[in-house]
């Protein structure tokens, strides 16, 4: 499960780490430390041009918590924040953007919880760690995403009559992580992100041999304070050890 992550490098930042096109001057999406289900989130894709038929790696905004493009709906989004790798190549809701629409979304690091039982002078409580690469380097998680049309926007021009969402890739926690929660988003080496990234690489096979479980001692994982619990509280003091 990643129901919450970091992700405060700039755009500036994200496209020479990535080797991708810079954003629209205009898209802003806020560095946060307190990245939650619904808010806008930067994701590197590539996506061939219509026009020249190259193909383009850009950093995109996208919502978090992915559409299906047969969605009545955008309301189910916000349970879609994760797909397990385990299934993620036959479920009917991930399985069209599996074969075709992959990224990679930054992260400095995530977010899990472990149950404190109440003791005779404490409440029982959820404690929060933030769980990071060792090194500091970027945490690229693989992801999907999705194009959903709003039928309620009658022009098909207007930006509002489309949602741009995505979801990240979850797997078996291993290393510190798995102390803490069974499961953990899945981070691509970045010797893999051009075989990930690529629209035209749509055999399930090789793709899910791009899905490995990490090996051990590339995390490290620090108790932080409850303040990250609510989703109103923001800022790089979440990070803090406690």
């Amino acid at each position: 499960m990643c129901g919450r992550y970091a992700s405060s490098r700039s755009p500036e930042d994200l496209t020479g780490l990535f080797g991708a096109e810079p954003p629209d001057p205009g898209l802003l999406v806020p560095p946060s430390w307190n990245v939650a289900p619904t808010d806008p989130v930067w994701a590197v894709l590539e996506r061939v041009d219509g026009e020249s038929g190259a193909v383009e790696r850009q950093l995109r905004a996208l919502r978090w918590g992915l559409v299906p493009s047969w969605s009545k709906g955008p309301g189910g989004g916000a349970k879609m924040i994760n797909a397990r790798v385990e299934t993620v190549a036959e479920k009917p809701a991930y399985r069209r953007a599996y074969a075709k629409r992959r990224c990679l979304l930054p992260a400095d690091g995530f977010y899990e919880w472990e149950p404190v039982p109440a003791t005779a002078t404490a409440k029982a409580y959820k404690q929060p760690y933030f769980i990071t690469p060792r090194d500091g380097t970027v945490l690229a998680m693989a992801g999907l995403y999705e194009f959903w049309r709003d039928p309620s926007v009658a022009d098909p021009e207007d930006p509002a009559a489309w949602w741009a969402t995505c979801t990240v890739i979850t797997t078996e926690a291993t290393d510190a992580a798995g102390r803490v929660h069974p499961r953990m988003p899945l981070a691509l080496a970045p010797a893999d992100y051009d075989a990930w990234l690529d629209p035209a690489h749509q055999d399930p096979h090789g793709l899910r041999a791009l899905l490995a479980t990490p090996a051990e001692g590339l995390l490290e994982v620090r108790a932080v304070g409850t303040a990250v619990n609510s989703v109103r509280n923001n800022g790089p003091e979440l990070l803090a050890p406690v």
